[in-house]
């Protein structure tokens, strides 16, 4: 996830608190030009189980999560590096270790449901508001095929099942209210910045009904 916002999920204002030097924001874009982008269809795009295990995966896993920090990401699913297998990477907050999840699945989420901004790697400068469930299990294998189940509250919850939905091709615009999402693609097809923010001060018009465009081949 970017904030997987500049950040695969970041918290609202925590961006603008800190000055980014100028080369770690070079260092970033190049981490961002190995990330798939909104529009390539492998986003939109169910990733297959994993059936062989080998030093190969743990190697990956730590690409990945090489590849997340240098983006300023906080999670970094295979699908968004072209890699059609269900494997995820994460770490929901500096003190936190970072984490490679295999063959997810979600066994069980709360009832508790949360709306909180999300951003994605793959949707440069936009930024969404999301339900999710407050608390969620899931269930999985690590890099060498040991069985794991962890149980996450909060911002870690979020971010997993933000990846979660990455291996299943689902993205943050098909999980956000219609008028963020109109208004979203209409930034990412001009290359400029929303947050709902902006829809609250009034900035963002409705325009004319667009649905194929908006609809996209489906997947990201």
């Amino acid at each position: 996830m970017a904030d997987e916002h500049e950040h695969e999920h970041e918290e609202a204002g925590e961006a603008e608190a800190v000055e980014v030097p100028p080369e770690r924001l070079e260092r970033r874009r190049a981490a961002l030009a190995e990330v798939r982008q909104f529009g390539d269809p492998v986003l939109k795009s169910r990733a297959s189980e994993i059936t062989e295990f080998g030093p190969e995966l743990a190697e990956e896993a730590e690409r990945m999560i090489a590849l997340m920090h240098e983006a300023m990401g906080i999670g970094l699913a295979a699908t968004q590096l072209g890699v059609m297998r269900r494997m995820l990477v994460f770490q929901a907050g500096p003190d936190a270790a970072p984490r490679a999840l295999l063959n997810p699945e979600l066994e069980w989420v709360s009832a508790d449901l949360v709306t909180a901004e999300e951003g994605c790697l793959s949707l440069p400068d936009v930024i969404v508001d999301v339900e999710r469930p407050l608390h969620a299990r899931r269930i999985g294998v690590d890099v060498e095929g040991t069985p794991m189940r962890l149980e996450a509250s909060g911002l870690e919850a979020r971010v997993v099942q933000h990846e979660l939905d990455h291996l299943d091709g689902v993205l943050i615009l098909d999980r956000t209210p219609r008028k963020q999402r109109r208004a979203a693609m209409k930034a990412l097809r001009h290359g400029t910045h929303f947050d709902p923010s902006m829809l609250e001060r009034g900035a963002e018009e409705d325009e004319p009904s667009e649905d194929g465009a908006e609809a996209e081949p489906q997947r990201s």
